[in-house]
Order: structure tokens, then sequence, then C-alpha cells
């Protein structure tokens, strides 16, 4: 029997295998802990991260607001870096809850995936 954590891990080297962060397009990758939630832009060719985000200091709002401000602050640093189109990586995270709140955040700012 598999622990929620290796399934996890399963399901993010599966979905890494399909999707990767290109020059044009990169990658904007979801890490979710319990108390915080961190966004990062990465081109995967040259192994960097362009632009990223957390939700560090904003503990007075709820989890659900936070994981929106971050959304915009990603897709606010990533226009101002030149970057229009992303590859959304949920890191092996459902769509749901605050990994959506951030996807649909980033898409109001104006990022495209």
């Amino acid at each position: 029997m598999t622990t929620k954590i290796e399934r996890r891990i399963k399901i993010k080297y599966r979905v890494r295998s399909k999707i990767s962060g290109t020059t044009e397009r990169p990658r904007m990758s979801v890490f979710r802990s319990n108390k915080q939630i961190y966004v990062q832009v990465i081109n995967d060719i040259t192994g960097r991260t362009i632009v990223a985000a957390s939700s560090a200091g904003m503990e007075t709002m709820p989890k659900k607001e936070q994981a929106a401000k971050v959304g915009e602050l990603i897709a606010k640093k990533a226009l101002e870096a030149g970057i229009t189109s992303v590859v959304f990586d949920r890191n092996g995270y459902l769509y749901h809850g605050r990994v959506k709140e951030v996807a649909d955040a980033a898409r109001n700012g104006g990022l495209k995936f």
C-alpha cells in the first residue's frame, strides 16, 4: 500500500514525463504545503527559474485567498519578464482548491495555458 506522498510523487513523475518548459513556453510549477503555496515559472531547457512567488507573509488571510494572490503575483511577474504563455504543472496535486485558485488567478492576470 502506498502512502499519500508516494502516490503524489508517482503522479508527479507521470505528468512530468509528458510536459516540459521551453524558452517560449516555460513550465509553471505549483507546490502546496500545509501552510504556504509556492509557484515557479521554470525553463527546463536551461534548468533555471525565471520568476517565483509564494504566500509567505500572507498568513492573515484564508488559504484560498492566499493562493489567488499568489496567482495574480506570478502572472504580473511573468508578464514583466516577457512571458505570456506557460505550461501548467500541478505537481501531482488534484486540480482543485488552492491549486485551481492559483491557476484561475494566473489566467485572469493575463497568462495563457
